[in-house]
């Protein structure tokens, strides 16, 4: 049976053109079921211009409210009970979607995530996690990016739990095999280069130096929690650990993930235009660019964030992708492919399982004999 679903149809910058036509291809590309959540009126005039779209299993639920980019999110989702964003996320607490995606306003989704379904059992506050491109063509997280921009000790070592096993579930536990270490933090793989593969997935705390007593009041007390963790840490890592392969799991307070997030995304989008003017410069350069498509594309595919749809919001009961207000068609695309896919290995509950082995075992009360 295929996974439903629900996508705000009214969320991004350009709705609901991008909204659609994302839709199109997911259901298209993945036999997902998409249901456009927002004005009936709106998205009905847009999806007329798509006549194949009739054939897809795509439906419309009406929501009379939208929030916009510049509504205050916790007043907004408070005053607009009928929001694109509060319908769609009702689905997904009924049963009747798989989850939910929008390209809309990040404060109001996560405050509108947070009423609708509630906190998993043990997650003091969700956290939103992004992909990151590596050097050796796989894949790195980074959590918190901007869920939480004050953040205690505790929250960080939750932030590593869920971000291990969402890594582990959606890259695939086989390609780093199992910890066969013994001493449940990994052992010898705490070794940052690419001697890991075939280990548990890295996990790393983003600070301002490799050794244990670098960085801030937050990450040091962070440290001493994130070592005594049943995972792989490794340690401190830097801000060019999140694309060199060293580190799976980079973990950090809301502010500074955002902060990395961003910078991340102006040096692609950089890097992209300079070697686009560099190859116009010439003819020969040119002709280079001809005889080399195939690899400039690939390159382009992999520095490209749309390739990686939203960031899921990690710690809610139920599946909520949070992706860029610009996003393109493209972006949506991915974005239902990976709430899809969330709902499919049920991270839901294999974080709950991760979070409840944290907490100790309740004491049983003592039971006076009979006599």
């Amino acid at each position: 049976m295929p996974s439903v679903i629900a996508l705000d149809a009214m969320g991004s910058d350009r709705a609901p053109k991008p909204e659609i036509e994302g839709a199109i291809h997911a259901a298209r590309n993945y036999g997902v079921r998409v249901l456009l959540i927002g004005q009936e009126s709106a998205i009905k005039a847009e999806l007329d211009r798509h006549p194949a779209a009739s054939q897809l299993p795509i439906e419309i639920v009406h929501a009379s409210e939208f929030i916009t980019m510049e509504d205050k999110a916790v007043q907004a989702v408070r005053a607009k009970r009928d929001s694109s964003m509060r319908v769609g996320l009702r689905l997904v607490r009924e049963g009747q979607a798989s989850g939910f995606v929008t390209a809309g306003n990040t404060g109001a989704a996560m405050a509108s995530a947070k009423m609708v379904l509630g906190a998993l059992h043990g997650v003091d506050r969700p956290a939103l996690a992004a992909v990151f491109p590596t050097a050796p063509g796989t894949a790195a997280i980074l959590l918190d990016v901007g869920a939480n921009v004050d953040c205690k000790p505790h929250n960080l070592e939750q932030f590593a739990v869920m971000g291990e096993i969402y890594f582990r579930s959606m890259f695939g536990e086989n390609r780093f095999g199992e910890n066969r270490s013994g001493d449940g933090r990994g052992g010898e793989s705490r070794s940052r280069g690419s001697g890991s593969v075939g280990k548990r997935p890295r996990v790393g705390l983003l600070s301002i130096g490799e050794e244990e007593t670098k960085g801030n009041e937050l990450t040091r007390e962070s440290f001493q929690l994130m070592k005594r963790l049943p995972l792989n840490f490794i340690g401190n890592v830097e801000g060019r650990d999140l694309f060199n392969g060293h580190v799976d799991v980079i973990v950090a307070d809301g502010f500074v993930g955002n902060v990395a997030l961003k910078v991340s995304e102006g040096v692609a989008g950089l890097v992209r235009s300079a070697l686009k003017e560099s190859l116009k410069a010439t003819i020969t350069r040119q002709v280079g660019y001809l005889l080399s498509r195939s690899a400039f594309i690939d390159f382009k595919k992999r520095i490209d964030h749309t390739e990686y749809g939203g960031a899921p919001l990690l710690g809610v009961k139920g599946v909520c992708i949070i992706t860029h207000g610009s996003s393109n068609a493209n972006a949506i695309k991915n974005a239902i492919r990976v709430a899809a896919e969330c709902a499919k290995r049920q991270i839901n509950g294999s974080i709950e399982q991760g979070l409840a082995a944290l907490r100790p075992a309740p004491v049983e009360a003592e039971v006076a004999p009979v006599h």
